[in-house]
């Protein structure tokens, strides 16, 4: 059977025979005389059952240390499932062991099929309590998603209406998508889309930033990791992959996986399957793969910064996201959204634009596309002070005018999001050049770029 038993009792001969007999049985047996190793064990491996002794030399026949490491493992993990062994069959000190948590009590000498039945329920037993942990873990995220509102996806314009049809025609399959498109273009909202209208909808879909994680955080946020398997692993952690089991997993900002990341996630794709860090057993996976980027990946292949076969498995179906700009009048339909939405939400009824705010709304470029404008007419219906929207309440710049940090007094945050926003356009939204050009790390250009909406 597929298990680890470890046997803690001060007794050798019953550390020998019970380690030969259940080494025949189970996958792997450890075995301490010494209590006080329990916790370090507990913390490096992964142990199904722990068979207790109940009466060690220490306190004389009376149970009472047994009950102690008891209640010490039961401190570490509230599901572990320990049986408790003893030479003394006193019901009523075994009443107090499974009122503090202990499955089963096995008296000495034991009987082999007994012991057997009772080895094999407390297996069924762990392995029914890792699917519980592992289903609540996932209710929680399914929970966090649900709670969270998103944007229902607009647009008239032809370009709109061909994406529209694209997902239909793929969200029922599960074909791996790439979703390109500028920084603020709707990415997650397409990827969120093809999840509701697939045979996974009713399970999870769960969304990773790419670029905030390191590389040395990439295996173990992705895979997971096993108590142990490093000096802060003080317990098993399940990873994001494990978690969209059955559902959907989009990877975001994809482009911005070193080589090194890229192998790593082309050997789990491939084989469907994966191993914890500091795990030895694979666990086979099921996920609907969409990954997005605002990077030219094409170009990516062709300069060796991405893996050709990894971008073969992931964009059986590739959907490429237009610019705001070049959307005509869908620019107004979603300012109209947005102005409701905060209209309500800042209790001002009736709000509406000027005809030359909305001139202003088809002339400006939209660097920040859909991001941009949502936080530009949150603003407007923040400093209207009537009913119509004028220009100036947008706070925008007029279209050919360059961006000047002395037009006016504007706070340092200010400062720094025309800065960036400048940066990303002169490099074209390779995050890397800007990083580069503004002498800050990637990952502080990261949070600085999601603070600002950019």
């Amino acid at each position: 059977m597929e298990g680890t038993i470890l046997i803690v009792d001060d007794n050798p001969s019953v550390i020998e025979s019970l380690s030969l007999y259940l080494k025949r049985k189970v996958s792997k047996v450890i075995s301490t005389a010494n209590p006080k190793r329990i916790i370090e064990i507990l913390q490096k491996e992964y142990i199904d059952i722990v068979i207790l002794d109940m009466n060690f030399e220490s306190l004389d026949n009376t149970g009472q240390e047994g009950l102690y490491w008891l209640s010490e493992i039961k401190k570490i993990n509230s599901d572990q499932v320990v049986i408790m062994i003893t030479a003394y069959g006193d019901v009523e000190l075994a009443v107090k062991a499974l009122k503090l948590g202990a499955v089963n009590f096995i008296l000495k000498p034991w009987d082999n099929q007994k012991l057997l039945a009772t080895i094999t329920s407390g297996l069924e037993l762990s392995k029914s309590r890792r699917e519980v942990s592992m289903l609540r873990i996932q209710q929680n995220q399914l929970k966090q998603s649900f709670n969270t509102q998103y944007q229902s996806m607009l647009g008239n314009s032809q370009v709109m209406h061909n994406i529209f049809r694209t997902i239909e025609k793929v969200a029922p399959t599960d074909a791996n998508i790439l979703i390109l498109g500028e920084n603020g273009t709707g990415k997650e909202l397409v990827a969120r889309e093809i999840h509701r209208l697939s045979s996974r909808s009713k399970d999870i879909f769960l969304s990773i930033d790419m670029g905030t994680i390191t590389e040395s955080l990439f295996e173990s946020e992705l895979f997971g990791y096993k108590k142990g398997a490093f000096t802060d692993a003080r317990e098993d952690k399940t990873g994001r992959l494990v978690l969209a089991n059955e559902g959907t997993l989009f990877l975001d900002e994809i482009g911005n996986l070193s080589q090194a990341m890229q192998a790593k996630l082309l050997t789990v794709i491939q084989n469907r399957e994966l191993t914890p860090v500091g795990g030895s057993e694979p666990i086979s996976i099921d996920v609907r793969l969409i990954c997005a980027t605002n990077r030219n990946v094409n170009e990516m292949v062709a300069n060796n910064m991405f893996r050709e076969d990894l971008l073969y498995r992931i964009n059986t179906i590739q959907i490429e996201l237009p610019p705001l700009r070049s959307r005509g009048d869908d620019i107004i339909l979603i300012a109209n959204y947005y102005l409701q939405k905060y209209a309500e939400k800042y209790n001002k009824a009736n709000l509406s634009f000027s005809s030359s705010t909305i001139e202003l709304l088809l002339a400006y470029q939209w660097p920040g596309n859909v991001r941009e404008l949502s936080h530009a007419v949150e603003r407007a219906a923040i400093m209207c002070e009537g009913k119509i929207i004028p220009p100036t309440d947008l706070l925008l710049q007029k279209p050919g005018k360059s961006i000047s940090l002395t037009d006016k007094p504007i706070s340092l945050n200010e400062a720094e999001k025309i800065v960036i926003t400048g940066a990303l356009k002169r490099n074209k939204g390779n995050l890397s050049a800007v990083a580069k050009e503004l002498g800050v790390g990637r990952q502080t250009l990261y949070r600085k770029i999601k603070d600002y909406g950019l």
